[in-house]
């Protein structure tokens, strides 16, 4: 069984393996394999070329068509059209490997280990990462072990946490949030339901989709109900619709600069909203920045505010709950705002965990 990395440390496998070293990556569809390595990627200036092998019929998709070169008298291959030809460097994302016909993955043996497509070869400094499924629930082609022995591989499970934030930065609708924050086994998928290849199951990508669609619906009725159902499945559109019914959850940007007018509620909150709305509040500050002078200011003392009231014999959870996400290191530009910003509330902190 191949070693388990989330996204932040892909990034960091990414940044250490030399190029030569190809990288495969098992998990299920629709958890963000290629969005990561696109942007992780473009940050560096290179190109990511990504070739879906499970919809390739004929090795001539990936090495090119021949031709018959009238002054040798010879058969070459034409360049297939992804192929840089300016020779820069890419990242050619081999994807849905193990859904690759035979014929198809025989002509990935020479590029995984040469870097070489047909007499091509790849620029210097060209990655090679592959993508396959795990499960029953797919049709799979077994792959060659010397072709496996060529990649350094890693079953990739990003975090929800990490998906969380992600979605905060890129304007996720707050409700299909919230509700992942508070539902996190919905976020990929229900084990609970039958295997049946038409039973929809919820993925990253489906609750985009959903985000897509009710952005900027104020109610949402039983049509929305049904096209959600559609995404997403029949029960988790169920449990989403209840919770949207059922829901006034405060957000953490909310609460930050609007302090005065839900500290009431606050102080009633049950522990599990406590903690979802300390989640979203770092989700604000790590996503949107406190720029502005006034609202820095504004944030700072609503956070001492925040982590100083009495809330219903909760304070204490609350509070090592709030440590344990300032101390996790995936929300850097909060933890130097609150060293910066706040230096009661950090002298707060350092005493919390020095008493432990």
């Amino acid at each position: 069984m191949a070693i388990s990395i989330n996204a932040k440390e892909l990034e960091m496998i990414l940044e250490a393996a030399p190029a030569t070293h190809n990288v495969m990556l098992v998990g299920r569809h629709g958890i963000g394999k290629s969005e990561i390595l696109t942007a992780f990627f473009s940050k560096k200036g290179m190109r990511v070329v990504p070739l879906f092998l499970g919809q390739m019929s004929d090795p001539g998709d990936i090495i090119g068509l021949p031709r018959l070169n009238d002054k040798t008298g010879k058969t070459e291959f034409m360049p297939p059209y992804w192929f840089p030809l300016d020779q820069q460097p890419i990242v050619l994302f081999l994807d849905e490997l193990n859904r690759a016909r035979p014929e198809v993955l025989q002509t990935i043996m020479d590029l995984a280990l040469n870097r070489t497509l047909a007499g091509r070869r790849l620029p210097q400094g060209s990655r090679i990462i592959s993508a396959v499924n795990d499960g029953e629930q797919y049709q799979l082609t077994d792959l060659d072990p010397a072709l496996v022995s060529r990649f350094n591989i890693y079953t990739f499970r990003p975090s929800v946490e990490e998906w969380l934030l992600w979605a905060a930065k890129n304007e996720v609708d707050q409700r299909v949030i919230n509700f992942i924050n508070e539902n996190k086994s919905f976020l990929d998928g229900d084990d609970t339901q039958e295997d049946n290849c038409l039973e929809k199951t919820p993925d990253r990508r489906s609750w985009q989709r959903v985000s897509d669609l009710i952005k900027g619906v104020q109610n949402l009725d039983i049509f929305h109900k049904k096209m959600v159902a559609g995404i997403v499945g029949v029960r988790a559109a169920s449990q989403f619709f209840n919770f949207v019914s059922a829901s006034d959850l405060i957000t953490g940007k909310e609460l930050l600069l609007h302090f005065s007018t839900y500290k009431e509620r606050v102080s009633k909150m049950p522990l599990h909203q406590l903690s979802a709305l300390n989640e979203s509040m770092f989700r604000f500050m790590e996503t949107e920045g406190v720029t502005d002078e006034k609202v820095r200011k504004t944030v700072a003392k609503a956070l001492g505010a925040y982590t100083d009231m009495p809330i219903a014999g909760n304070e204490s959870e609350a509070f090592a709950h709030w440590i344990a996400l300032y101390s996790g290191g995936s929300y850097p530009q909060t933890a130097l705002f609150v060293l910066t910003d706040t230096p009661k509330l950090y002298g707060k902190i350092q005493k919390f965990i020095s008493d432990l």
